[in-house]
């Protein structure tokens, strides 16, 4: 099962680093990356695997939430297949 994490927030060191180390702890993979910077701003989206994921995705949910606010961005995962039919053509 993979997914679709979202980050937007002001730009700051360590964002990339927190996230990734969440993600290990968790036992998720990251597949693929993109992250910029617009002006002031920080976005990523990252597709993740969560086929060996030691936590369910309620509780992920919650920790990348949780996480977020720790670091002053918004983080938000969605089921790729949810975010594929919200997104097509």
């Amino acid at each position: 099962m993979k997914a679709i994490v979202t980050v937007l927030g002001k730009d700051k060191v360590g964002i990339i680093a927190d996230i990734a180390i969440l993600m290990k702890e968790c036992g998720i993979n990251i597949c693929d990356i993109s992250q910029t910077v617009m002006q002031e701003y920080f976005t990523m989206i990252m597709l993740v695997d969560l086929s060996a994921a030691n936590v369910d995705f309620v509780d992920l949910q919650r920790e990348l939430k949780a996480r977020g606010e720790q670091i002053g961005v918004d983080i938000r995962i969605q089921h790729q297949d949810l975010f594929d039919s919200m997104h097509k053509i």
